[in-house]
């Protein structure tokens, strides 16, 4: 079936639908990995969003239960150049079209990805819609009336509804893991650095994770504008602060929990123009001097120029010096942007645990 990528600046690609036969509308981004469409698709740090792969051929081993990040498709459209019309791995369980089928998720194939890129570069993100209607005005209107992700709270309606814990048959250390939109691989790599899990809302409060007793807290990716979500600022501010918490307590930050760290001890966050997606993006670790290969998935970034005198910058992106990464001089707190649990990327910062899993062991009681 005919169908067409409208958006909102009035560019219109055509194409074929694929998946569910029926509308997709979001924020399109691009994200430049040569593979993991299953891990992006499912990732709640894609809600709200279309995403567009800059690889051309996509879904030439298809899908399974395995490689999921969580229960189900979060992104709101899927967008590529060639869908492969068939599938071969020893996993794979169905095709990507059947994948997006059974999640009622609408794609789009074979639209010039090149050119979508080149304008959402240049334009920065827009707002979008995939329909097999013809009526371009419609839904172009449509594509403008899609809310704006600066000021969206969807860290909460991607999180968990209650508490629950993963343990380790090795577990050494109690970790508190907020769900702004938790991936599954982030989890694993915690348990399998020796800690029982226990994942709570987001919207749980600092007196109810000291109850816990944890060894640390773990501050999770998460979708849309991190500044709407006080109630997850003011229980970091709790949290981090050794007279409330009546301790000093280990918080590991990533993606979302990283800027909620910033913004906990007084930075200031923005939107980027296209964000950064992605499973190769070049990283500088300020501390050893070398260069990390970084899985990322984030539209806003914590501005360099109100960083407190408090937080020392550890990490730096080399496509464009904007942060990603900070600690605390003083208490044992950091947090970086990129994903370093990866899933699909690179397994560079996996070291980012074992970090965790230190200060865990240097301050616990």
């Amino acid at each position: 079936m005919k169908a067409k990528l409208v958006l909102e600046s009035g560019d219109v690609f055509d194409g074929v639908l694929f998946g569910h036969n029926g509308d997709a509308e979001g924020e399109v981004v691009f994200n430049t990995s040569y593979t993991g469409y299953q891990e992006i698709l499912t990732d709640p740090s894609y809600t709200g969003q279309i995403v567009a792969m800059t690889y051309p051929l996509i879904g030439n081993y298809g899908a399974n239960t395995l490689d999921v990040e969580s229960q189900k498709i979060w992104a709101a459209g899927f967008v590529v150049k060639e869908l492969s019309e068939i599938h071969s791995n020893f996993a794979a369980e169905h095709s990507l079209d059947d994948f997006l089928k059974a999640h009622h998720i609408a794609g789009i194939s074979g639209i010039d990805t090149r050119k979508l890129v080149r304008l959402l570069r240049t334009k920065g993100a827009l707002r979008g819609v995939i329909s097999a209607s013809d009526d371009e005005p419609r839904l172009v209107e449509r594509a403008k009336s899609i809310p704006q992700m600066v000021g969206l709270d969807l860290a909460s309606s991607v999180s968990a509804s209650a508490p629950y814990r993963l343990e380790s048959p090795t577990a050494t250390y109690n970790v508190v893991a907020f769900d702004y939109g938790i991936k599954r691989n982030i989890l694993k790599l915690l348990v399998n650095s020796g800690c029982n899990v226990t994942v709570v809302p987001a919207k749980t409060t600092a007196a109810e994770v000291l109850a816990m007793k944890p060894d640390g807290v773990f501050l999770s990716n998460g979708p849309g504008d991190p500044e709407p979500l006080a109630y997850a600022i003011d229980t970091i501010k709790k949290l981090s602060d050794p007279k409330f918490a009546k301790r000093e307590l280990p918080i590991f930050g990533i993606c979302l929990g990283h800027q909620l760290v910033a913004l906990a001890f007084g930075a200031e966050t923005y939107k980027l123009k296209f964000g950064h997606h992605g499973s190769n993006h070049p990283v500088k670790n300020l501390s050893t001097g070398q260069i990390e290969i970084t899985a990322q998935n984030h539209g806003f970034a914590v501005d360099l120029r109100s960083l407190p005198k408090h937080l020392e910058l550890t990490h730096v992106n080399l496509y464009d010096h904007t942060v990603e990464g900070v600690r605390h001089k003083k208490l044992p707190v950091f947090s970086v942007q990129y994903h370093p649990e990866a899933s699909p990327g690179p397994h560079d910062s996996h070291y980012l645990f074992a970090q965790f899993v230190n200060l865990m062991e240097e301050y616990r009681d």
